[in-house]
């Protein structure tokens, strides 16, 4: 395959400080989330963002109007007196999977649509802004206990199809032959550690998991709740690139011992020999990046692992994926810092020197070996944002930490994150945990 580069001048990116609408200014949250979507495209040429490479992949251009048409449709519509939306198709269009909110244009065929352009959609963008902007000036007059929850839930849900944009674009641009870099030069990533792996000790014990403060929280992040949990080690960093060399170069993709049997038969179908993005050249091993193709570093944390191949390397290396609510009884007291979308790097990094736990947050989401269920209690909201989370607690499994595409106001450690287990093209990778094996006390 071809190796030429067109390298397209990336954002200077500079993420929210919150996109929570209620902790300070309305209007500010809003147009910093919105600016910043925005300033995520300006290396793209219209071409870019109308191409839909797969199922899963939506183009550019619908993701800047499917989050306008969350304002409008469960803001603008239900909460301005007067609004008109800009174009009744529109709504037909941009809808994703909100069966209440109306009949929906097909997933898989997003791509097909030449018609609005990337112009008359940025229009549309600018139409909602406005009517927007008129709405939060009379938030006091409107009913704000209403409207402010809706504009934050807006914000969040925009800053997931931020990253969404960011991964859907790597797809799109890896499978052209001229492999595209979407930032021609990335600030230069700090050196890591090359230190083994450690493990850091967690004992036993009842612990409260889940979302129950202040502050912006989706319904799949609550009740809070009890957990029991066994005594347990976690890896003190990522599994990096190297490492993972190691299972594929002792047969991992060639072992069905190692494998869920489902995961197995995934190998076998898709043909799996080495992780997506990667391809071996005149002997070396090359990775795709939003930055174009270049060599595999050994020492970065490897990424666009499925559940199932997370799940046969843990086995491999002797060890296991950690559950959500070890993960989160880990990270609970830990500051919300790493390698996120706010430095640019848009790749994840070797780990930093340090003690204790590394990369909990940002380079790559964690997979868990939970299964994405609702919580004790749990109960989705009334009406179409209730369909948000809730409908999909099937078939998934979460994940945790945030990845290098995430905004760092947009990351939590009772964030919940979740994928089908056979997906590739998300930022996803592993951290290892284990059990602590029980000692006889004389």
């Amino acid at each position: 395959m071809a190796t030429t580069e067109v390298s397209l001048s990336g954002p200077e990116l500079s993420s929210p400080a919150s996109s929570d609408a209620a902790a300070g200014d309305p209007s500010s949250a809003y147009a910093e989330v919105r600016r910043f979507t925005e300033r995520l495209t300006e290396g793209l040429a219209p071409e870019d963002m109308v191409v839909q490479s797969m199922p899963d992949v939506s183009p550019t251009k619908w993701h800047l109007a499917h989050t306008s048409w969350f304002f409008e449709r469960f803001v603008l519509m239900e909460h301005l007196p007067g609004y008109t939306p800009l174009h009744e198709m529109y709504l037909y269009l941009f809808n994703s999977y909100y069966h209440q909110a109306g009949e929906r244009h097909c997933r898989d065929q997003r791509g097909y649509i030449s018609r609005p352009t990337v112009a008359e959609v940025m229009a549309y963008r600018r139409h909602v802004d406005e009517a927007m902007s008129r709405l939060l000036e009379r938030l006091d007059e409107l009913d704000r206990s209403a409207i402010e929850p809706l504009v934050t839930l807006g914000l969040h849900h925009e800053q997931q199809h931020q990253e969404l944009m960011l991964t859907d674009i790597k797809h799109v641009f890896a499978v052209n032959p001229l492999r595209p870099a979407y930032v021609a030069d990335p600030p230069a990533t700090p050196r890591g550690s090359t230190r083994p792996l450690g493990w850091v000790a967690f004992e036993g014990g009842l612990f409260e998991i889940g979302h129950g403060g202040d502050g912006f929280a989706y319904d799949n992040e609550g009740p809070r709740h009890r957990q029991f949990l066994q005594p347990f080690e976690l890896a003190d960093r990522l599994v990096t690139c190297g490492e993972y060399l190691e299972f594929m170069e002792d047969g991992g993709y060639r072992r069905p011992e190692l494998w869920l049997s489902l995961g197995w038969a995934t190998v076998q179908e898709k043909r799996w020999t080495e992780p997506f993005y990667w391809e071996r050249r005149d002997g070396k091993w090359m990775i795709f990046t939003l930055a174009g193709m270049r060599e595999v570093v050994p020492e970065e944390p490897v990424c666009h692992l499925s559940y199932f191949e997370a799940d046969a390397y843990a086995r491999w290396a002797g060890a296991r994926l950690p559950t959500e609510a070890e993960w989160e009884v880990a990270a609970a007291s830990l500051p919300i810092e790493g390698n996120l979308v706010d430095e640019g790097w848009f790749h994840p990094c070797a780990a930093p020197d340090g003690e204790g736990l590394r990369q909990m947050y940002g380079d790559v989401w964690e997979w868990t070996a939970s299964p994405y269920a609702p919580y004790p209690g749990f109960r989705p909201a009334p009406g179409a944002v209730g369909e948000y989370n809730g409908k999909f607690m099937c078939n998934q499994y979460l994940l945790r930490g945030g990845s290098c595409a995430t905004s760092r106001s947009h990351i939590r450690p009772t964030y919940r994150n979740f994928f089908p287990p056979d997906a590739t093209w998300q930022f996803t990778g592993v951290r290892l945990a284990r059990d602590v094996e029980r000692r006889e006390v004389n």
